[in-house]
């Protein structure tokens, strides 16, 4: 199977699947959402994880729960999927992706507040929000894909044949609905023959880039090297980094990233190193509301993940104090450029991030 043809989240035959990745590299299974509680659970526990990917899921999480209400008029039906919104809203803080992609869907069933008395019966009301809903959630699914291949190609003119490269967690095509944010350069570029030497981070305590970008690279073919995260510094200084991508989950308007612990500390040594900072960011993971990093919250896990998860017994003293954040935000200083699906952008990014949406 082809790394490209694998969907982290499918509508198929009246069906929502998930691709189960916390159970990757070893099993590639799929779980079917038939509740609210199995969405939650599903973006909570990361088995579908990635801004955009999370926002896939949201969308069509929705659809499974609406699809089932059976309303007396349309403010009924609006309150119950309102509470179903906000419950799935509850299942992690940072990813802007998640909200985005609820509000666009809870923008699509206000439209039917004012066609309400135009279309001959509650009844045929109710079927034709729920028509739309899923409707939406295809769209959502779609630009992703087409956004992703966007930032591939904007990407790449970035990038040279024979480059070394380090990436950070996962931002790969199970991330996204296809070809991922930061990876899909190394994608499209290995298409072309352009043999690039990719240094994935280990990234640490989920490992995502061991589990999940490590096997994704090396069932693509891609020359790929996994590293601990803090090696990085070294593989820098021995001359074998000459670019650093990363994705993002959520970039305020003053171009500052969150993304997935230890992003910011790569970017500080990439800086130091002379080498530069990609953030692939697509516009629907941008947050003009948010003034600066600063007002971004960043979601604390349980502290298991750090000693426990994936061993076969405890790794620290049992009581452990933790700490265990799982984004941080790397400051719009050390970011070279922003590549997104609509073009390159450079800083300021306080003007370029506002030129890119008047734009549009």
């Amino acid at each position: 199977m082809r790394v490209l043809d694998i969907e982290p989240v499918k509508y198929e035959e009246d069906k929502m699947l998930v691709l189960d990745q916390t159970q990757l590299p070893g099993e590639m299974a799929y779980l079917e959402m038939k509740t609210k509680e199995d969405v939650w659970d599903a973006i909570y526990k990361l088995k579908v994880r990635g801004a955009p990917a999370i926002g896939v899921a949201a969308a069509y999480g929705l659809y499974v729960c609406a699809k089932d209400i059976n309303a007396k008029n349309y403010n009924d039906f609006y309150k119950r999927f309102i509470e179903i919104k906000n419950y799935l809203a509850s299942s992690r803080p940072t990813a802007v992706n998640l909200f985005w992609a609820l509000d666009r869907i809870e923008g699509r069933v206000k439209e039917f507040e004012e066609e309400k008395l135009t279309i001959d019966s509650w009844e045929n009301t109710q079927s034709a929000i729920k028509k739309a809903i899923l409707e939406e959630a295809e769209k959502i699914r779609a630009e992703d894909e087409s956004a992703c291949r966007a930032m591939g190609e904007n990407g790449l003119t970035l990038l040279k044949p024979g480059m070394g490269i380090l990436t950070h967690c996962n931002a790969g095509t199970i991330a996204t609905a296809k070809y991922g944010t930061c990876l899909a350069p190394l994608y499209i570029g290995h298409e072309k023959g352009y043999d690039f030497k990719v240094f994935v981070d280990e990234t640490r305590p989920l490992l995502q880039g061991a589990r999940l970008t490590a096997w994704e690279l090396n069932m693509a073919g891609i020359d790929t090297t996994l590293i601990c995260d803090n090696m990085a510094s070294i593989v820098m200084k021995n001359g074998w980094i000459d670019a650093v991508v990363v994705g993002c989950d959520r970039m305020s308007a003053n171009g500052d990233g969150a993304n997935k612990i230890g992003t910011s500390g790569l970017a500080i040594l990439a800086h130091e190193y002379g080498i530069p900072f990609y953030m692939f960011v697509p516009t629907s993971t941008i947050d003009m509301n948010t003034k600066s990093g600063d007002e971004i919250k960043i979601e604390l896990r349980d502290g298991a993940e750090i000693y426990e998860l994936w061993y076969e017994k405890p790794m620290a003293p049992k009581g452990i104090k933790t700490y265990n954040p799982a984004f941080d935000v790397t400051e719009a200083k050390y970011i070279t450029a922003v590549i997104t699906e609509r073009g390159i952008l450079y800083p300021p990014y306080e003007e370029s991030l506002k030129r890119l949406f008047e734009q549009y």
